[in-house]
């Protein structure tokens, strides 16, 4: 066949356009599932990514066929450091100009005088917390919802150099704003463990920016058919043929452009261990690390996670871990057996 076929399947999806860099390491997160729970607490948190291994796990969906058996898992560590509950916000909601932020208050100047705050939001000084926190429940009869505002500590963390903290805002299970308040109040200025909002076995949502590629060809960024090099098209091999349209009309044939450091969500991530440092797993720190440490990353100092697959973002790189959106219909009863993991053995 001496010619080009005239059609072929689109390559790559408009649903992630435009494909540009995000603004930062830190995601953004736009929407925060409604649990209907009497037990409150924040939907999200913040680990860093420490790397890959493999581990052997007993299946425990009924309906596999490997049901009841060891089978080969590829698995992600996260080191999760505790996160300090610095601050609360109120938001009103409005018909026309929908959520619109009502008030806030936020911890002690004292109390976050060791977080390095002052790092990331440059001349720190909070109001008066008790004045703020009247007006706040004077508010909770015109309030839509109330968020709370969580603070990293990357000083913890083995891998993680830097001192700059993350701060990300994050929902609250539940449906009763006064009882969602009395915890946030409670809280205000304490550490808060992953522990205390996944439990092993559940599923999570991976909120992430992936690995930056820089400026790629067409090939790599879209995957699109590599020509013969004979004569027709000899100098043509890897290039995207005609543009279509000029200046005016969404251009859809792939072109070279930017490739990684986008923000992508990962879901239904299933959680195989969380690990608490402090207590039961102290032991299990000392065999987790590596005699060098983990590859590019180092050691892990604090509570970890262990998940099922991959995640996107790179080693050191700072990942939202968020209650699932759209959970599967299989709710799993509990974590699976971990039979052996890569050079530790039994968990």
């Amino acid at each position: 066949m001496g010619h080009r076929k005239k059609s072929a399947p689109r390559r790559g999806t408009l649903g992630v356009r435009p494909r540009q860099r995000f603004e930062g390491i830190v995601p953004r997160v736009r929407t925060w599932p409604v649990l209907e729970e009497k037990k409150i607490f924040p939907l999200g948190f913040i680990g860093y990514k420490v790397g890959m291994t493999h581990a052997l796990v007993v299946d425990d969906r009924k309906t596999s066929i490997t049901f009841g058996k060891q089978i080969f898992t590829p698995v992600t560590l996260l080191e999760t450091p505790p996160m300090i509950l610095a601050g609360i916000r109120g938001y009103s909601f409005d018909i026309n100009e929908g959520k619109q932020p009502l008030t806030e208050a936020w911890a002690t100047g004292d109390t976050l005088k060791n977080t390095n705050i002052e790092r990331l939001i440059k001349s720190f000084s909070p109001n008066s917390t008790q004045q703020k926190l009247e007006e706040l429940e004077k508010s909770l009869s015109e309030m839509a919802e109330l968020r709370a505002l969580l603070l990293s500590q990357p000083t913890l963390a083995g891998g993680i150099s830097k001192k700059k903290p993350e701060l990300i805002e994050v929902g609250l299970s539940g449906k009763d704003l006064k009882a969602q308040f009395s915890y946030a109040v409670e809280k205000l200025g304490k550490t808060i463990k992953i522990s205390e909002i996944f439990n092993p076995g559940k599923f999570v949502d991976i909120i992430a920016v992936t690995k930056g590629k820089g400026f790629q060809g067409p090939v790599k960024r879209f995957g699109i058919k590599v020509l013969p090099r004979w004569h027709k098209h000899r100098k043509a091999a890897r290039k995207i043929g005609a543009r279509g349209p000029g200046m005016g009309a969404l251009s859809t044939a792939p072109q070279a452009g930017q490739m990684g450091f986008h923000q992508r969500v990962d879901y239904n991530k299933r959680i195989l261990y969380i690990a608490d440092t402090e207590g039961k797993d102290k032991e299990l720190l000392a065999k987790i690390n590596p005699s060098s440490g983990w590859h590019k990353y180092g050691l892990i100092r604090t509570d970890f996670v262990i998940l099922a697959g991959s995640i996107p973002g790179s080693r050191k790189r700072p990942v939202i871990l968020r209650q699932p959106v759209r959970p599967p219909s299989w709710i799993p009863e509990g974590a699976p057996k971990i039979t052996y993991l890569h050079k530790i053995g039994e968990l």
